[in-house]
């Protein structure tokens, strides 16, 4: 069946949007979606639901503080949000300005650096930052921490702790794989003494996440690409955990997109680095996840669309409008659902 925008729409109340995080990482609430069978749960309810044999893979992205704000030399504000890092002074970046630079056009920024316009395409620019030498440690003295945009306050220090899962090491992500917030160190403990593998997989997660699918017919829409990275150790621990009869349990739609992007048409996944525009919709046929931990997704986003392909378009319907009834709390800073795959695997 082909599904236009308009199917992927609900009605969202603005209070259930999360403005913070719960008081702890782990206080948030679960609902567990089986097919139709829905479980109100708490977070910490989740090692309950795994098995010994099954594997948790994380996505370690790191959020690099990727919005900046300059003047151009007509003296014109600019706010910047860095998509990717490309070189040791050089990065591609979506601009907000009343008229947007032009090719060699200079923006002056925070302590004496500026950034040259080298290139444009579409909406994303290529700059050149002069008077830095390091980039990411630039933005990580000057930068500011790129909270989403249905987040109304301006970021903090509390914000740069929680919009940061405890495991993230590999910089380079703008916005953070959200499922993975709900972890704390003592969570992964209590997983790990009672054998549940985990793994990691790196998706830097772009600015492209918060672009709005612009066109009604949903497969027309063109994803952003996004590089990842899946380490030798975690397709090892995927193939081993299906030996086990263990199940592949992704932690995000990153994780979920990285793997089935890496993994070939019987399922491998292979090791390496890539990058992808995977766009998943009903009808895709997943390979390797086949359970999903995730946070409650806008209308019409392409994040809604996955999940609907993942655990069933009326599914996730019913449990989109059981969890407004029962005042769950949505988005990044919400909380979180443990999805099972509506199809069964191979």
């Amino acid at each position: 069946m082909t599904r236009s925008l308009a199917d992927f729409d609900y009605a969202l109340p603005h209070e259930l949007i999360a403005q913070r995080p719960a008081r702890g990482r782990t206080d948030s609430r679960l609902l567990h979606v089986d097919h139709d069978r829905l479980a109100d749960l708490r977070f910490t309810d989740l090692p309950d639901l795994l098995g010994a044999d099954d594997l948790l893979v994380f996505n370690d992205t790191r959020v690099i503080k990727a919005r900046l704000y300059g003047r151009k030399a007509t003296g014109g504000e600019v706010e910047l949000l860095v998509e990717r890092v490309t070189g040791a002074a050089e990065a591609t970046v979506m601009l907000k300005a009343s008229h947007a630079p032009k090719v060699d056009a200079t923006i002056d920024l925070e302590d004496g650096a500026r950034a040259r316009v080298l290139a444009r395409e579409g909406r994303f620019f290529t700059l050149r930052f002069e008077g830095v030498d390091d980039l990411f440690g630039w933005l990580d003295r000057h930068g500011e921490v790129p909270l989403p945009p249905y987040i109304a306050h301006v970021p903090d220090a509390s914000d740069e702790a929680r919009y940061q899962t405890v495991y993230a090491r590999n910089p380079g992500a703008v916005a953070a794989p959200t499922a993975g917030l709900h972890f704390d160190d003592a969570m992964l403990q209590t997983l790990a003494a009672r054998g549940i593998r985990q793994a990691f997989v790196t998706l830097h997660v772009g600015a492209g996440t918060f672009q709005p699918v612009q066109s009604d017919v949903v497969a027309q829409h063109r994803m952003h690409a996004e590089r990842y990275a899946i380490p030798a150790a975690t397709a090892t621990a995927i193939d081993e955990t299906r030996a086990r009869g263990g199940r592949v349990v992704a932690v995000g739609t990153t994780s979920l997109r990285a793997l089935e992007a890496a993994a070939d048409e019987h399922g491998r996944v292979h090791a390496g680095s890539a990058e992808t525009s995977l766009f998943i919709t009903p009808g895709y046929r997943f390979r390797v996840v086949e359970r999903l931990v995730t946070n409650f997704h806008l209308p019409k986003s392409t994040l809604l669309m996955l999940v609907c392909a993942f655990a069933g378009y009326d599914h996730i319907r019913a449990a989109y409008a059981h969890a407004i009834t029962e005042r769950y709390r949505f988005m990044s800073y919400g909380d979180a659902t443990l999805l099972e795959r509506e199809d069964k695997p191979e």
